[in-house]
């Protein structure tokens, strides 16, 4: 294992940044810290789901039942119906053995849970990256960073948690475009004590006239969050996100083809915010030397399947893994070629899965056939079961480990 001095530099203080901090440090055995643009931790106020997949990784890391304390799991299966709420097919919620469940999480409390596990001493508010470049030290490698406010310094390694618009991503040679899928959503959040008594505490999606909308408690049930599809090019027209007028919103599922009890959900909506769906294609690679990429730097995907904070947190317990293995400083830049080698393509997989889930839930192209959308639907959920919910990213990285081992020794 690297020495207990070894200094990691994450760049990013979101879900993902935060937790592979958590991950270095319990596993690793690293000194981590985490550099945030913004001049506080935090999250647009609506909500995020922690799959059972990524709960398997927070258990091990000993803060899953912080992160079921501040959010909501659900009475049972989640349903998906038609414009008018007919039942089509239940949604998985649960992993094949039941011990992991869906968790519904306000994105500010799940920031919030995670940043208590981090020692606030290695966090840096207010650091916008600049500049990150690989440096010899006297035949060591080390990186450089470089920040807008004119603090640098030099690590061992740096993982570019940084999203979408990574910084760090163009130090590693890759430079996707990103994908406009042609949809924006609405979201927010709803007291729920204003909600009907017999509201449903479980995941609802109503799909019909090429949209859809989705809605699960969170907070302890205490808020319901939505998230609404809406095809548009507005996001091709100037930013990306920006807030938006109920009106607008209710508009989009207006009329006798839409069931009354989503409308009145609807209008009890005081506030939302739109935001354009993008994604990017897969990759090439995620690492350079000892710079890797962690959760949306390294895969942006739509958020159709509910698994993009979820693949973060299996980024941080695998990259944790390997970077445990490393016997000296000299074995970091293996350890991150190692990494990605096991990462890229499950994420790959479910970059692509996010876009069709999307074409199903709008009855896009081949799923312009009903019949064909809602079979497809149906099959997916004992798919999403145990393909991703059965998923255990560190069992998966130990194995994979112990065959670069004996590929080394042959």
């Amino acid at each position: 294992m690297v020495s207990s001095s070894t200094r990691v530099a994450i760049i990013g203080g979101g879900m993902g940044g935060l937790t592979a901090a958590i991950a270095l440090t319990k596993i690793a055995g690293v000194q981590v810290t985490v550099f945030e643009q913004a001049s506080q931790l935090g999250e647009v106020g609506a909500g995020v789901t922690v799959a059972p997949n990524a709960a398997r990784v927070l258990d091990r890391l000993g803060v899953l039942d912080q992160i079921k304390r501040v959010g909501a799991v659900p009475d049972g299966h989640g349903v998906y119906q038609n414009a008018r709420g007919e039942i089509v097919t239940d949604a998985a919620w649960e992993d094949s053995a039941k011990q992991y469940q869906n968790i519904g999480m306000y994105r500010p409390d799940l920031i919030d849970a995670l940043a208590q596990q981090v020692d606030p001493q290695t966090i840096r508010l207010g650091h916008r990256l600049t500049s990150v470049e690989i440096i010899d030290r006297e035949g060591m490698p080390g990186v450089r960073v470089e920040f807008e406010n004119g603090a640098h310094d030099v690590f061992d390694a740096v993982v570019g948690a940084d999203g979408i618009h990574s910084a760090v991503r163009k130090a590693v040679g890759q430079f996707p475009e990103p994908v406009y899928s042609g949809y924006l959503v609405y979201r927010g959040v709803v007291d729920a004590s204003r909600l009907p008594a017999d509201w449903p505490m479980i995941s609802q999606v109503w799909m019909g006239n090429k949209r859809h909308f989705m809605c699960y408690p969170l907070q302890q049930r205490k808020l319901i969050n939505f998230v609404a599809g809406i095809p548009s090019d507005r996001p091709l027209q100037g930013a990306w996100s920006g807030p938006a007028e109920v009106a607008e919103l209710a508009a989009e599922f207006a009329g006798d083809d839409w069931d009354p009890r989503l409308q009145e959900f609807i209008g009890l909506i005081d506030k939302t915010f739109w935001w354009g769906l993008f994604d990017h294609e897969p990759l090439t690679d995620w690492s350079r030397g000892p710079i890797t990429l962690l959760g949306d730097a390294a895969h942006t995907m739509l958020p159709h399947q509910g698994q993009g904070v979820s693949q973060a947190i299996e980024d941080s317990m695998a990259l944790a893994t390997f970077l445990a293995a490393a016997d000296s400083l000299a074995d970091i830049p293996e350890a991150f070629r190692r990494y990605p080698a096991v990462r890229m393509q499950r994420t790959a997989i479910l970059q692509n899965g996010s876009r069709r889930a999307g074409a199903m839930f709008d009855a896009q192209y081949e799923f312009a056939d009903l019949g064909k959308r809602d079979a497809d639907i149906r099959v997916g959920r004992d798919f999403r079961r145990s393909a991703v919910f059965d998923y255990d990213a560190q069992k998966v990285a130990e194995q994979a480990l112990n065959r670069f081992r004996r590929v080394q020794v042959a």
